[in-house]
């Protein structure tokens, strides 16, 4: 990489949770990007600027903010019904683009941006913050060991209230939990198994009257993949949630399973956390071999990961990422495929839960 090239023009739209801990990575990296705008149409952006010292412009219209500031890339973290529509502008403007996930709120959707970004022949990076967790990466690397078929179990129930059940409301206004949450866990269920998922099977369950009467804020869906791996995933948001066993993340296979152990992250009080979410702490491998008095042969594995990354780093990483894509010119359609077909299940997914049949896909 040429350290010496001028750094990147971004502009900021979204200034909420995801877009103050994205600004706030660029404000960290002004040798790599240039913050040129802040734009939201609340007065979240005024709360962020003064976070970052009032350095920035500060805009109320996407469309006036990048055609004043004619900026090198976009980062969208604005809610999931704007994505497309915004993305696509960015594209037109001939800018590389950052976007929270998922990539659109529908399939449909997503394959338009994708589309825009390969005419354009820009950078599409979008927000799977799991991706960029060395403690996850290791997960994963460890299922691979297990054997197959693997049955993988995830979950993250959010009890929230004030500002949280706020956002969530919002974010279900076009989106089920399952949906926007669920994608980030499919997405690791997908590089768990390495094969074709083939059916989904989901539940949903609409426990209060402050959400559109179409829309749910529990669901719990079932994956089952070629190899007859399977996997499921529960989400639900609101305050009437429980927290027991709100914090599940495990993989087993024929030889053994392999386990998140968060005892700080999962526990009581934590499960609104953003900065909980991404914690791991601890990985517990278990092996199910067995000696001949049928004990088991070895005892459990306990990996404590010593870069454990907290979620503002885990945001400059993505960032750095997304820097480095645009300055090594790096081939970004495999990520932007999985983006597309993460979201495909979890549509599916969301399909099976109103209609209440099994999806084939």
């Amino acid at each position: 990489m040429d350290e010496n090239k001028k750094s990147i023009k971004v502009l900021v739209v979204g200034c909420g949770n995801m877009g103050s801990s994205h600004a706030l990575a660029y404000h960290a990296m002004q040798d790599k990007f240039e913050i040129c705008g802040l734009v939201s149409t609340g007065k979240s952006k005024e709360v962020l600027n003064d976070r970052l010292g009032n350095s920035y412009p500060l805009y109320e219209d996407y469309e006036k903010a990048l055609n004043d500031t004619n900026p090198d890339a976009v980062c969208i973290s604005t809610y999931p019904d704007t994505h497309e529509q915004y993305a696509i502008k960015a594209f037109d403007k001939g800018c590389h683009v950052f976007v929270e996930k998922p990539l659109a709120d529908s399939v449909e959707g997503a394959e338009r941006v994708v589309e825009a970004a390969k005419k354009a022949n820009k950078k599409l990076v979008v927000g799977y913050i799991l991706r960029h967790h060395p403690s996850w990466e290791k997960f994963i690397e460890l299922s691979q060991d297990l054997g197959k078929p693997l049955v993988m179990r995830m979950n993250l129930n959010q009890q929230s209230d004030g500002k949280m059940w706020t956002l969530h409301r919002n974010l279900m206004k076009s989106l089920s939990p399952i949906v926007d949450c669920g994608v980030h866990y499919i997405d690791v269920m997908c590089q768990m198994a390495r094969s074709k998922p083939i059916q989904v099977y989901a539940i949903g369950a609409r426990l209060t009257e402050d959400i559109p009467e179409e829309n749910y804020n529990y669901g719990q869906l079932q994956i089952r993949f070629e190899d007859g791996s399977v996997g499921w995933y529960e989400a639900g948001w609101g305050p009437m949630m429980s927290e027991t066993a709100f914090f599940v993340k495990d993989v087993i296979g024929p030889k053994g399973a392999v386990s998140i152990v968060a005892k700080d992250a999962g526990g009581e009080g934590k499960s609104d956390s953003i900065e909980a979410h991404t914690k791991t702490e601890s990985l517990r491998v278990h092996y199910a071999d067995l000696n001949s008095g049928e004990k088991f042969a070895k005892e459990d594995t306990w990996i404590d990961l010593k870069d454990e990354p907290d979620h503002q780093e885990l945001c400059n990483r993505q960032q750095q990422y997304f820097y480095k894509s645009i300055l090594e010119n790096i081939d970004l359609d495999n990520h932007m495929q999985d983006a597309v077909d993460s979201l495909k299940i979890a549509f599916a997914c969301d399909k099976s839960v109103k209609t209440g049949e099994i999806v084939r896909l």
